[in-house]
C-alpha cells in the first residue's frame, strides 16, 4: 500500500491551519476563523479605517499570493479539482469583504454573510473565474466574491 506525501506547507495554509477540515460547511469554517482573526486583529489594535482596509488588503494579497500554489498542490495531492478542504481562498475574500468594515461585531457578521451569500451563489464574474486551471480558480472566484461583498456592504453601510 502506498501513501500519498503531502507538502505540509500547502496543506498547512491551505487549510488555513486545519480549519478546512471542520464539518459541516468547510468554507463557512474557513470564513469565520478569518472573520474571527480579523476582529481580533483590528479590535485589540483600536485601528484607523484606513489602517484597517491596510490590513484586510495586505492580508488578503498575502493569502492570494501563498494560496494560489497551495491550493495547486493541494488539488493534486488530494486528487480533486477544487477540494472542499482548501480554505484559504474564503479567508482571501472574507478579508476582502471586511476591507471597509469598522471593528464592530455587526459590521463583522454583515460582511461574513455577504461574503458568504456571493461564494455560494457566484455571481459573474466569480463561476467563470473557478473555471480557471488549478489554484488560480480555487482562489480567484472568492477574490471575485470578496469584491463583490465588498461593494455591497460599502451600499449597505452608506445608506443604513
Amino acid at each position: 500500500m502506498t501513501t500519498k506525501s503531502k507538502t505540509l506547507w500547502a496543506w498547512t495554509a491551505a487549510t488555513f491551519f486545519g480549519t478546512g477540515f471542520g464539518k459541516p460547511g468547510p468554507g463557512t469554517w474557513g470564513s469565520v476563523a478569518a472573520t474571527l482573526l480579523w476582529f481580533l486583529a483590528v479590535r485589540s489594535a483600536q485601528l484607523s479605517s484606513t489602517q484597517t482596509a491596510l490590513i484586510s488588503g495586505t492580508g488578503a494579497l498575502l493569502a492570494l499570493a501563498i494560496g494560489i500554489p497551495a491550493a495547486t498542490i493541494v488539488a493534486r495531492e488530494s486528487g480533486r479539482e477544487d477540494p472542499g478542504h482548501v480554505v484559504l481562498d474564503e479567508v482571501c475574500g472574507q478579508w476582502i469583504a471586511l476591507a471597509a468594515a469598522p471593528a464592530d461585531w455587526m459590521h463583522a457578521l454583515l460582511a461574513l454573510l455577504l461574503f458568504r451569500i456571493f461564494d455560494i451563489i457566484k455571481p459573474w464574474p466569480a463561476r467563470q473565474l473557478e473555471r480557471l486551471h488549478g489554484g488560480a480558480g480555487i482562489m480567484l472566484d472568492d477574490v471575485a466574491a470578496g469584491v463583490q461583498a465588498l461593494l455591497v456592504f460599502l451600499l449597505i453601510h452608506h445608506w443604513w
